[in-house]
């Protein structure tokens, strides 16, 4: 099956389709096991090079200062060269970044291999947000892009004490070789089975949603990178979005830390406490932000009104993070927890899915370069201030206390600026130039 001769992805047969998100969910999962590999081996790094928790801060961080660099660059590329060809060169170089990390000899090397691995996953959810876009219609995004979305919530739940164990068995060199192999071993599946939608003589699909939310596809040069940052719907998008992943990465680089240090768990323990709430995390994400999202608007009701209430709802149940602050044992821990961080990834399918309902197909990739920007400058913030204020104060309550009010400002430029999922008005054509 050759995709120069494919009409469309909305005309390939349905399983087809299936197979494509299933194999992006496959991928988040893979990869989401390099970025949770670091908060499992937190002692065994300690022990291996004598590092603070500050230093831990900075090493949790590193993977997402190259991430957030290689973003607005990101979604150019993939709206120039499509998916499948920048998706093979990002997962072989996130390999080699793990296969680096199991062999680096010191703290320095290390921390070369996380900036590398940077680079490598850095396209992986502003692809996904395109590779959905183009292949899924606008009454199946929500579920497709849970799929992925949810693997990323997924891979902690059983990446934690999957690599815990292995951590446990055979040091965290070998856990880092494993997930070195993993991922080679889904390159190859990826070459196998991912396929480009024909893209109408090299030009692209915009794709705008009719009064039932569903695509009809026309013809349309991508809109360029200056116009769509100065455009209010975008921002309040991203912004939200990094409130949102300000939590995520939080929880992903500290909880185990967490409940060892400011709880007195059992590390071992800790391995399958901490999958717990990123378990129901998943679970809300998929069932919450996809399934249910996407039978409300094939029942009729309003899309914009459902993708919205879900989205602004979810954020606000992320505030449960401040329940953190009062905890006295993993229970009355993890339940404000498991509420945060299941509201915020009931919201996270409706969010990478806008990209897709806002503008063109075409120019995806470059809004999911733009909400993941943001996203990665909270990846950085949130190991390191997390770090600082853990090493400063000797305990958690400024570091819920700064995620929480985060959430605020996203809720805030959800309802001020975003306000409403709809497709961006298009410039006249001259506006649009050679700044795509």
């Amino acid at each position: 099956m050759r995709h120069s001769h494919w009409s469309s992805g909305y005309n390939q047969p349905e399983r087809y389709r299936w197979t494509i998100g299933v194999l992006l969910g496959v991928g988040v999962l893979v990869n989401y096991f390099d970025r949770v590999n670091l908060a499992v081996s937190h002692d065994a790094l300690v022990t291996s090079f004598g590092i603070t928790p500050a230093v831990f801060g900075q090493l949790s961080a590193a993977y997402s200062w190259t991430y957030a660099a290689c973003q607005l660059p990101t979604g150019v590329l993939l709206d120039t060269f499509g998916v499948r060809k920048v998706s093979l060169t990002s997962i072989l170089i996130w390999a080699l970044a793990s296969a680096a990390a199991a062999f680096a000899p010191g703290v320095l090397l290390f921390f070369v291999a996380r900036l590398l691995l940077g680079i490598g996953e850095a396209p992986t959810f502003p692809a996904n947000a395109k590779a959905v876009g183009a292949w899924f219609p606008a009454s199946a995004r929500s579920l497709a892009t849970a799929i992925f979305d949810s693997a990323a919530k997924l891979a902690n739940a059983v990446g934690v004490p999957l690599l815990g164990l292995l951590l446990l068995r055979v040091g965290w060199r070998m856990s880092f070789g494993f997930t070195a192999a993993l991922s080679l071993t889904y390159l190859l599946i990826f070459a196998l089975l991912y396929r480009e939608p024909h893209r109408f003589s090299m030009r692209n699909v915009v794709l705008q949603s009719d009064q039932d939310g569903d695509p009809q596809a026309s013809l349309a040069p991508p809109l360029p990178l200056s116009h769509l940052l100065r455009e209010r719907k975008v921002l309040g998008l991203a912004i939200g979005s990094g409130a949102y992943n300000y939590v995520f990465y939080l929880l992903l680089t500290w909880l185990p830390t967490y409940l060892a240090q400011a709880l007195h768990v059992p590390l071992r323990q800790t391995f399958w406490l901490t999958g717990a709430p990123w378990l129901f995390a998943a679970f809300c994400g998929f069932f919450i932000g996809g399934v249910l999202v996407d039978a409300l608007i094939k029942r009729g009701f309003n899309a914009p009104r459902v993708r919205f209430a879900v989205l602004l709802g979810g954020t606000v149940c992320g505030l449960g993070i401040a329940g953190a602050i009062v905890a006295r044992d993993a229970v009355t821990a993890l339940l404000p927890i498991s509420l945060a961080i299941g509201g915020l990834s009931a919201a996270s399918p409706v969010l990478w899915s806008t990209p897709s309902l806002l503008v063109p197909n075409s120019s995806t990739g470059k809004v999911g370069g733009i909400l993941n920007f943001s996203n990665q400058i909270s990846a950085i913030a949130a190991p390191i201030l997390t770090g600082i204020t853990v090493q400063r104060t000797g305990g958690y309550t400024w570091a819920f206390g700064i995620a929480a009010g985060y959430l605020v400002i996203g809720i805030l430029a959800y309802v001020l600026l975003l306000r409403r999922i709809e497709p961006l008005p298009i410039p006249p054509l001259p506006e649009w130039g050679a700044a795509a």
